[in-house]
């Protein structure tokens, strides 16, 4: 248990969360497994987080007893049977048919910002870009667009907060929404009409060890989905916010790419890979100790909360060389924006393939992209936990 331990920082005070980066980056320097009442022990090593990673069985994904957590709340051997349905989604024949509906979903809201004009695209731009795509994805309506937006707000905030009754209360909200999906699918492949992701998971048959081979419930479907919806919305609207600034803020690198459009995908995914190392999407994972273990040179009890920080992890002088510094062809074999392990992000060719094509799309529909003025006001605002990245990002399109 973490009870009566010392704190040696606070994570929701106003220092931290005025800009997330540089205050994890001073962490990681001056106290790298750190303790906190809110996170418990979080861990700001690269190295040190990939020891937990490479350790599920000291340190457990099994953080919340109250509702399951579909596959990324389990350890093994029940993770490994809902991971393999969960991968199935995600194969390279599935992603290469899903890349043109990424592509027009992106073109047509590229095509819709302002030129010429200050425009904030966090407000509208980026949401609706997640929200899209994860509705092409899923099979879902339009109509669930704004009451999703407005559901990942809630959730934020109730996080944030740590208020257990709100965060119960916008669980089942989403849960309602899921449900509703889940019926109407059974509706219409009792008509015969044709199915999508959501109604494929209906049918995916599984076996956990010792059991007999089912299909998943209702409970375990509606968490895999809340799994999918809060990793897609959350961090991928981030990611856009993270990738327009970037542009913005390095026109020289912005041309060179620019440039590079005619030359296959490789140098925009380079470039996409690194700018994510810098601004990770997902600041935390949260882990729990099985027995008493010692990271990092601190001793830490048995069923203590664990937090992972990725921003801080990516940012490792000791595992990248010039660490801050912007490199798109630099080593990635030590970057963990997508996790590693047995625990590795399900998501991540998804991810990767929907922010090149952002990029992509962004730089062949503009000519320049630049900062907003900031003569009164910087054109950016940090986010706060637990998004990452940007609350605010003004740039004029031209």
């Amino acid at each position: 248990m973490t009870d009566n331990v010392k704190n040696d920082w606070d994570l929701r005070s106003e220092k931290v969360q005025k800009n997330q980066v540089a205050a994890y980056d001073e962490m990681r320097r001056r106290c790298p497994v750190a303790h906190d009442e809110f996170m418990g022990y979080s861990v700001f090593k690269n190295a040190d987080v990939q020891h937990v990673l490479d350790h599920p069985e000291i340190y457990s994904n099994v953080v919340s007893t109250r509702h399951i957590a579909v596959p990324n709340g389990m350890d093994a051997p029940e993770h490994t049977t809902f991971r393999a349905v969960n991968d199935k989604y995600f194969t390279p024949e599935r992603l290469r048919e899903f890349e043109p509906k990424i592509r027009e979903v992106v073109k047509n809201l590229v095509a819709d910002l302002p030129r010429g004009i200050e425009v904030n695209v966090m407000d509208g731009f980026a949401q609706a870009y997640a929200m899209r795509i994860q509705n092409a994805f899923m099979g879902w309506p339009a109509s669930l667009e704004k009451p999703l937006i407005e559901w990942i707000e809630k959730n934020r905030e109730a996080t944030l907060r740590r208020d257990r009754e709100q965060i119960g209360k916008v669980a089942l909200e989403f849960d309602t929404y899921i449900r509703e999906l889940l019926d109407a699918r059974r509706e219409r492949a009792a008509a015969g009409n044709p199915q999508d992701v959501t109604a494929e998971l209906l049918t995916d048959t599984m076996q956990l060890p010792g059991q007999e081979s089912r299909t998943m419930t209702d409970e375990e479907i509606v968490s895999l989905i809340r799994n999918w919806t809060v990793g897609e919305l959350s961090t991928v609207s981030a990611c856009a916010g993270i990738i327009v600034n970037f542009l913005a803020r390095n026109p020289q690198e912005q041309a060179r790419l620019r440039e590079s459009l005619g030359e296959g995908h490789a140098e925009i995914a380079a470039a996409v890979e690194e700018i994510m190392r810098l601004e990770d999407p997902l600041v935390t994972n949260r882990r729990v100790t099985t027995e008493d273990t010692v990271l990092g040179g601190r001793t830490i009890p048995a069923n203590s909360r664990v937090t992972i920080n990725w921003s801080s992890a990516n940012r490792d002088e000791d595992a990248f060389e010039d660490a801050l510094a912007y490199n798109p062809h630099r080593d990635q074999s030590r970057n963990l924006v997508y996790g590693d392990g047995i625990h590795v992000c399900p998501g991540a060719p998804l991810a990767r393939l929907e922010l090149r094509l952002l990029m992509e799309e962004l730089l062949k529909a503009t000519k320049s992209i630049v900062p907003g003025d900031e003569s009164d006001a910087p054109a950016t605002e940090n986010a706060t936990y637990p998004i990452s990245g940007y609350s605010t990002v003004r740039v004029v399109f031209g």
